[in-house]
Formats: C-alpha cells, structure tokens, sequence
C-alpha cells in the first residue's frame, strides 16, 4: 500500500504540470490533445515493442479499452478549453470535483452501495468548488467545461479499475492513446471547420513544451498511476489527484501572476479541498494498519 501511495502522488506532481504547458501551448484545444495523444501513442509503440511489453489482445478487448481512450481524449479537449476560456486555477480546481462524480458513478458502475464517508468528502469538495465559483462572468464557460472534464475523468478511472482484471496497465495505456490518437484524427476536419486556426503546425517551443506534456506528463505519469490503481480504490486516486491544482495553482501564481485574479473565498474553497484530500488520506492510511494488524494476528 505504501508503494501504491508513493506512486499514486508522484503521478499527482506531474499531473500538476499539464494545466502549466496548456497554457503556455499556443494551439487550441483541440490540436493540443491531438499532438498529445498522437505523439504519446507513437513513442508507446517501439518503447513497448522493444521491452516485450507489446500483448495481443481480442477486438472486444480493442474495442472496450478504445472506448475509454475516447473518454480521457474528450477529458483533455474539455480541460484544456477550460484553461483556453478561464485560467489554469479555474481548470484545476474545477477539476476537484472528479471526486463527487466518483462517489456518484461509480456504486451505479459497480453495483455496490454508496459508500457514505466518500459522499461527505465529496460534499466537502463540492462546498470548495462554490465558494471558489464566486467570480465573475468571464469565467462561465471556462467553469462550465471543467466541470465537463471532471465527469469525464472520473468515467475514465472506474472504467480503468475495471479494465485492470483482465489487461496489465501497459496495454491498456497503448491501446487508449492509440485509438483516442485515430478517434481525433478523424475528427479534426471537423472540428477544424468550427474552431478554424491559422497554422496547426506547433512552433519550436509548442513542440518542446509537447513532448515534456506527451512523455513527462503522460506515459511516466500514466503508468505510476495505472500502477497504483491495483492496490487503491478509483475513489482514492481521484480524490488524491485533487492534489493537482495545489501544485498547479502554485505554478500559475509564479509563472502567470494569477494570483492577481483570484479572491479570499478561492483559498478558503481550496482549504476545502484540501482537507478532503487529508482526510482521505488519513482514512486509507488507518484502513491498511488494520489490514496489516489483522494478518499478523
């Protein structure tokens, strides 16, 4: 458990830094995660290959990890608008709120019974998130599109904690970068036409800033996390990566001076959220000394 925790929060700090090269990348969303997802799935392939981590899996298999690459490409499309339209501390922290629509998804998910203490933590973030929403209309759509990504993100995790029985974290990883890579490809035309750009060719430093967002930030960050989800509930890695708008938001207020956009009710909300995160922790922290106390005796 403690390997699994150790993993889990060094997967959060490089979480942490998606929302920053999302904002320093020029190009709209939409080419953001393509790029993304296609130079992740491109370096998978041979870095797989030549680790005889590549394994055959079935087309229903394809067709059920594929499903899921669409959820996480439509989580970064809708989390980096959320960045494009607010600001990254507006993204992040909308982010926090994975962890209410876990509690929510995932007993309907896995037929299981809601699991009280994570409803009252989630209520905990739920009372962060509102009182950070106390600005002004500027943001809207931004706050409107993190809550999307959100959604989004939590369907994603309880689909991996599933898809985990019966695949290892490295196929699962390729095969949902892969098919979300040719999912977007096929529909940039389309979304190209709605959001027209000028160039969607990346200038030198939106590539440098993409293969540290791609390899850095995806594979490293995915597989520590994929990890971790073996040995802990989908509702704990989501309520910890809430986690990610502290390192962040601390980063955006060095890099960006967002600071100067925010208000007393936003650092009381984050004090909201971290909380939950604390409380969480401590609660999965007495849980595995009772397992461990149990098996001694």
């Amino acid at each position: 458990m403690r390997k699994a925790l150790i993993q889990l929060h060094l997967s959060v700090f490089l979480a942490g830094f998606t929302g920053i090269l999302g904002k320093l990348i020029d190009l709209n969303e939409g080419l953001l995660v393509w790029y993304r997802m296609g130079i992740t799935a491109l370096s998978l392939w041979p870095l797989f290959y030549f680790q005889g981590a590549l394994r055959k899996i079935s087309p229903r298999q394809i067709a059920a990890i594929g499903g899921n690459g669409i959820i996480i490409a439509l989580h970064w499309l809708f989390f980096y608008g959320s960045i494009k339209y607010a600001n990254v501390s507006i993204a992040v922290v909308c982010f926090s709120l994975t962890s209410m629509f876990t509690a929510i998804f995932e007993p309907i998910i896995l037929r299981r019974r809601p699991d009280v203490v994570e409803m009252a933590l989630s209520a905990l973030t739920l009372a962060g998130i509102l009182l950070i929403f106390h600005f002004d209309a500027q943001y809207r759509t931004g706050i409107i599109l993190g809550i999307i990504s959100a959604a989004c993100c939590a369907l994603f995790t309880i689909n991996n904690k599933i898809l985990l029985r019966h695949n290892d974290s490295r196929t699962i990883t390729l095969y949902e970068l892969t098919v979300g890579a040719l999912v977007l490809t096929a529909a940039m035309p389309l979304y190209l036409h709605a959001f027209p750009v000028a160039s969607i060719w990346p200038t030198t430093m939106d590539w440098i800033y993409l293969l540290i967002l791609s390899w850095a930030c995806t594979i490293v960050m995915y597989l520590l996390s994929m990890s971790a989800l073996m040995k802990i509930s989908a509702f704990t890695v989501n309520l910890t990566f809430n986690l990610e708008p502290v390192y962040s938001i601390i980063m955006a207020f060095i890099l960006f001076h967002e600071n100067k956009e925010l208000n007393a009710s936003f650092y009381i909300g984050l004090g909201c959220i971290i909380l939950s995160v604390v409380l969480q922790m401590a609660r999965v922290s007495a849980e595995s000394r009772r397992e461990r106390l149990g098996a001694a005796h």
